[in-house]
């Protein structure tokens, strides 16, 4: 793995330096595929996040007559943890399978064999886009994710609990500082770069044959949901750590 991540570093920057054999309308389709395509599971999601999150909230906080908090409870979770989590893992299961399963293909009909042999390097080529395109766009959806949880607090609170729409925004505005939102994109990017780094590994690794192109994105999803666990709890005490 480590090597791995050595020849990327190499060809990103050989991208910085306009070097690499980088095509942008693949970048583009990549950006589509782990973007546009994941919205409807990610709003699914992030609308079940903050339903169970104002359910759990509020019904404890009902018995002090504080169910108001539930807003405060919802967009804290969500904003610092949970948005960023929860996509991160879905996107593990959407894009770091794919990943795995289209380069381990390519490896298996011996189309990474001819980029080698054509002098076109497949970090460069095939990697690289899949890497900048995951790592650009979870902290979007993860941003998303957030508003769509707020967004379903906000119904159980209104609906449910006798909270004003305008006060449960009240509450929200006040409980989550921008702060907040800076620090889950920050974790929302390092998520992303380690489910395309888990995706992409796994498929270059990938054996020539079907079952190992499964084996490979069975192990990709795997390990990048270990690894999102992993940056989890080592930003989560860095952030408790600086007091922020």
């Amino acid at each position: 793995m480590l090597g791995f991540i050595g020849d990327l570093m190499v060809a990103f920057v050989r991208f910085l330096a306009g070097k690499a054999c980088f095509r942008g309308t693949d970048f583009l389709q990549l950006i589509q595929g782990c973007g546009l395509q994941a919205l409807p599971i990610v709003t699914v999601i992030g609308l079940l996040i903050g339903v169970i999150l104002a359910f759990v909230g509020a019904v404890q906080l009902k018995l002090f007559g504080a169910q108001v908090y539930v807003a405060d409870l919802v967009a804290i979770a969500t904003v610092r943890e949970m948005g960023p989590l929860m996509t991160a893992i879905i996107m593990a299961g959407q894009s770091g399978a794919a990943f795995a399963a289209t380069i381990g293909t390519m490896t298996v009909n011996e189309e990474v064999d001819a980029l080698e042999t054509s002098g076109f390097s497949p970090m460069e080529f095939l990697v690289l886009p899949r890497v900048l395109a995951l790592t650009l766009m979870l902290p979007l959806l993860a941003l998303y994710t957030d508003f769509m949880a707020i967004a379903g607090g906000a119904i159980v609170g209104v609906g449910a609990f006798d909270i004003s729409f305008m006060q449960y925004v009240e509450q929200t505005r006040n409980a989550v500082p921008p702060l907040f939102f800076g620090l889950g994109l920050i974790k929302a990017t390092i998520y992303g770069a380690l489910v395309a780094l888990a995706g992409c590994y796994y498929g270059m690794r990938s054996g020539r044959s079907a079952s190992a192109v499964g084996y490979a994105t069975t192990s990709a999803v795997v390990m990048g949901v270990i690894l999102i666990i992993i940056a989890t709890a080592i930003t989560t005490v860095i952030y408790d750590m600086l007091g922020v």
